[in-house]
């Protein structure tokens, strides 16, 4: 019998005890012996739960228990998760988080500490909820050189531009929308500022490149900004405005990291992933562009990859091998603007005045203050040097197909 703790029994950790009792069958016949919640940690009091002896206020009873071999992290932050983590893992037991502010902080010390106490840190869940990616990235595509990871990665914004596009709301009615339904948290800034996707793309970048990416070292633009103008400019070029995350290893070895909303023309494989859903595109130099896609949050999808991870650690009893990245300095990071793309703009000029300044344009319309438009494909470099004599209102980086 393998013998777990949950810490932390919020959305996550009570999914997790949930779907142990209620698919204990098939988890068993999977990690190949029966799975067990003998300690559930948390500070508040549970009267009258059906889980109510298992419950525990000081870490120090877990981590002292031989009995218990995996830890299931699901308390959040980077601070008393990031003690209670180090903690089991050095007293010899494996770490199963969903904690993508701990991981994208922190993972690179603690895989190490993992790897030093030949026990496993496994966190599926820190990045798309229910949707299978990381592990796809660790073992499915081992073979291939990964070039580029982008996606959508939080479903709180992705509701609210949907809500934008199909319903012709306003961002705070949309937001408003989302809180009423339980998909944005009564302070949405993680989410909405971008900071939640972020801490994803760092943990992507982290494994698909083996270099360490720290999120202060990622440009991030969140969706607050985004008008009703641009996404109804945006459908006129058959587009759809996301945030979207994304990664990059260029030629010569510099990756570049970033979070912006984006337009993104039908023929992108993510134009149509709309509501809560996420989607995450791995492009390598052998298999080309493969997409995960499913939902990217709730109670059950989330423990549900949490779990999978129990099992995991469960059938390995030496530790995991094969997650690990490499510190690494400022020298591996390279800057967005060196990326080419196309743009799209609305400014406050003439459609004439437009193509005199940015050469080849297709002019989607004009309003009282300006024209909305798309560029050739040029550097971020090149279009902030000709943005510099308009006053542009919204300008973002325009996504096709081989994006």
């Amino acid at each position: 019998m393998v013998k777990i703790a949950v810490l932390g029994f919020g959305v996550v950790g009570s999914g997790v005890v949930e779907l142990i009792d209620i698919n204990h069958d098939k988890i068993a016949r999977s990690a190949g012996e029966e799975v067990y919640v003998k300690y559930i940690l948390d500070i508040r009091d549970f009267k009258d739960n059906p889980y109510e002896n298992r419950f525990v206020k000081d870490f120090a009873e877990i981590e002292k228990d031989p009995e218990v071999s995996i830890v299931v992290e699901t308390i959040g932050g980077a601070r008393v998760a990031y003690d209670f983590t180090k903690r089991s893992l050095m007293a010899g037991k494996s770490v199963v988080t969903s904690n993508k502010e701990l991981v994208s902080e922190h993972g690179c010390e603690l895989l190490e500490i993992a790897a030093q106490h030949n026990v496993s840190y496994l966190f599926e869940a820190s990045v798309g909820g229910g949707v299978p990616i990381l592990r796809p990235i660790i073992s499915c595509l081992s073979a291939d050189e990964i070039e580029e990871v982008y996606g959508i990665v939080n479903g709180t914004t992705n509701y609210i531009l949907t809500s934008m596009i199909k319903d012709g709301v306003s961002f705070d009615d949309a937001l408003k929308d989302a809180q009423r339904k339980g998909y944005a948290e009564h302070d949405p800034s993680a989410d909405i500022d971008g900071i939640d996707t972020c801490r994803k793309m760092c943990i992507l970048a982290d494994l698909s490149f083996g270099k360490n990416i720290a999120p202060a070292s990622v440009p991030t633009q969140g969706i607050s900004g985004v008008d009703g103008l641009d996404v109804a400019y945006a459908q006129k070029a058959s587009a759809n405005i996301k945030l979207i995350g994304r990664t990059v290893k260029l030629p010569n070895g510099k990756i570049i990291s970033y979070v912006a909303p984006h337009v993104l023309l039908k023929d992108n494989l993510l134009a149509n992933v709309d509501g809560v859903f996420n989607g995450v595109v791995v492009r390598g130099n052998a298999t080309g562009e493969t997409m995960y896609y499913g939902k990217g949050a709730g109670k059950l999808p989330t423990a549900a990859a949490v779990v999978s991870d129990v099992i995991e650690s469960a059938k390995c009893k030496c530790g995991s091998n094969l997650i690990s990245w490499d510190m690494a300095g400022d020298e591996i990071t390279g800057e967005v603007n060196d990326l080419s793309d196309r743009w799209y703009i609305r400014a406050e000029i003439d459609a004439d005045e437009a193509s005199v300044t940015f050469g080849d344009i297709e002019v989607l319309g004009s309003d009282g203050q300006g024209t909305a438009f798309i560029t050739r494909e040029m550097t971020g470099y090149e279009c902030a040097e000709k943005l510099e004599n308009i006053n542009a209102f919204a300008v973002y980086r325009v996504l096709g197909n081989n994006a």
